[in-house]
């Protein structure tokens, strides 16, 4: 790999360490984990046992971080030119591409031990498939060549919900398919949200998402069906996995609470193209507030139900 030159002499320790945090994209981690660990407690039917608990968010974080150090690696050249990612530590050069590559690629190789040591060999061998997946499957092959990038790469994003479930039972189930299901129909109206707000960006690097390729209109119809579809599938853990009240009727007031937004957006891509109308942001915090809310509820229910 060619390095590049960082001016180390003019970052701080401070900046320095705050870059190599930022190499692994704590906003994703934190929501990540947010898939992860409830679906444990979902699991023991309770609270699950706190060293498993412990090593699955160590080695989570860092198999999360390392897929999304070596995504930057990867797509330095496209970060320095988009204002969402432009101010991350290799387009800043605070750190060097072949940093951060050996960086991305121990976290991968401790948070693989780690699973493997201290959870189990299935956990192990899930997180070290979606890395693979995310890197040379949504990373390098669909991201810059077609507008399903986010569809089938997304699915990378769904296997904490697995692996949550494997690291308590070491074995998986159709609950945890269903989790992996939600937050995969959940994937492209979270993301086609955010990459209407930065379209300009994405089109300027040549990436095909969605909204640069279609009309602001048919991103919203769009988000619309993969809604509803998310909603009905939330509702299906309750037959699968037989939980008690709590989860359904939380799954169905969320779920009418997104269906809300997403139709009201998809309501506002009709009348304009503008994206100050259109107001994407707002079904993006929206979809942030299900997700996570939804997780909450599927760790709260057994709580509730033993």
């Amino acid at each position: 790999m060619r390095d590049e030159p960082a001016p180390a002499a003019r970052a701080t320790l401070r900046d320095v360490v705050a870059a190599y945090v930022g190499l692994t994209k704590p906003r994703v981690l934190e929501l990540l984990l947010l898939t992860t660990v409830p679906v444990m407690f979902f699991a023991a039917r309770g609270v699950p046992e706190l060293g498993v608990v412990l090593a699955t968010v160590v080695a989570g974080s860092m198999s999360a971080g390392s897929a999304s150090a070596l995504n930057c690696v990867y797509d330095r050249d496209i970060d320095e030119q988009m204002r969402r990612t432009r101010r991350r530590a290799l387009p800043r050069h605070i750190v060097t591409p072949r940093a951060a590559l050996v960086f991305g690629l121990t976290l991968g190789v401790l948070s693989t031990v780690i699973f493997w040591v201290f959870v189990n060999p299935l956990s192990a061998v899930l997180s070290l498939s979606a890395n693979a997946f995310y890197m040379l499957v949504y990373t390098m092959w669909l991201k810059r060549r077609t507008t399903q990038n986010i569809v089938w790469g997304g699915a990378a994003g769904c296997f904490p919900a697995l692996i949550g479930w494997t690291a308590v039972t070491n074995e998986l189930a159709w609950p945890p398919v269903i989790c992996f299901l939600v937050v995969f129909l959940w994937t492209p109206p979270h993301t086609w949200a955010l990459a209407l707000r930065y379209r300009e960006d994405y089109a300027n690097v040549a990436v095909p998402m969605l909204p640069v390729v279609a009309p602001a209109a048919v991103v919203g119809k769009q988000i619309v069906l993969y809604t509803w579809a998310t909603v009905a599938v939330s509702l299906a853990l309750w037959p699968v996995a037989g939980t008690g009240l709590f989860y359904p009727v939380a799954a169905a007031v969320l779920g009418v609470v997104f269906l809300v937004e997403a139709h009201k957006m998809w309501g506002r891509t009709r009348r304009s193209d503008e994206l100050s109308a259109i107001n994407p942001m707002r079904l993006f915090h929206t979809s942030n507030l299900y997700l996570s809310l939804l997780f909450v509820a599927i760790a709260i229910d057994p709580l509730l139900t033993r």
